[in-house]
């Protein structure tokens, strides 16, 4: 129910947008969740953003760099990525969650998993 897409190679200090879209109408009464998976490590939460009132939560590791917004109308989350830097190389997810409240939960909490999308971040 949810297609990551743009990801790709890019340089470091680069930028990227990733989008989540939506195959069925879910954004009004979901969040959404962006995380990342190493090669041989757990998924980890990247940020999300809360359907009720639009308030995002990121992780220290991206924060101040990355961006998550979203357009209800076009049933799309995207994951602006600025300053990219190699250890962002990653497949990234988009997940769904009925509230972010505080921070975003663990990926256990959410469903409706997409298949992913590469980044790869290297000159």
């Amino acid at each position: 129910q949810l297609v990551e897409s743009g990801g790709g190679l890019v340089q470091p200090g680069g930028s990227l947008r990733l989008s989540c879209v939506a195959t069925i109408n879910i954004l009004d009464d979901y969040s959404i969740g962006w995380f990342r998976q190493h090669p041989g490590k757990e998924r980890e939460g990247v940020g999300c953003i809360s359907h009720s009132d639009g308030t995002t939560h990121y992780s220290d590791s991206v924060k101040g760099r990355f961006t998550i917004s979203r357009d209800n109308a076009k049933l799309t989350v995207y994951l602006q990525m600025d300053s990219l830097k190699p250890e962002d190389t990653a497949r990234y997810y988009c997940a769904a969650v009925e509230e972010v409240t505080g921070g975003c939960p663990p990926p256990s909490e959410f469903g409706f998993w997409g298949q992913g999308t590469q980044v790869t971040v290297s000159s």
